[in-house]
């Protein structure tokens, strides 16, 4: 039980750190790291079945950090579209000094 969430776990993160290499737009990427977050959860989640209830504490503190992740990165995104009116990450550099 616990080979094949550590399996849909790893294939999830695959996944998610492909979808932030390849695409360029940046709400694509913002959801790919949350689908990053979610694989890192079902893994904590299938070693607390077999080791004990801390990984489902961790779960916790791993949703708490995405919320306000998601919170803080939407407002960014939304900053950034209505300056340059993009969300493709070639067409801005706006984080650079």
């Amino acid at each position: 039980m616990i080979t094949e969430a550590l399996f849909v776990s790893a294939l999830i993160f695959v996944i998610g750190t492909l979808g932030v290499i390849v695409r360029r737009n940046v709400i694509i990427m913002f959801l790919c790291i949350e689908l990053q977050l979610n694989a890192v959860n079902l893994a904590f989640v299938a070693f607390s079945r077999s080791v004990g209830i801390e990984g489902q504490l961790f779960v916790f503190f791993v949703m708490t950090v995405a919320a306000a992740e998601a919170a803080v990165g939407l407002a960014i995104i939304i900053s950034i579209f209505r300056h340059y009116e993009s969300v493709n990450v070639d067409h801005f550099n706006a984080l650079k000094w």
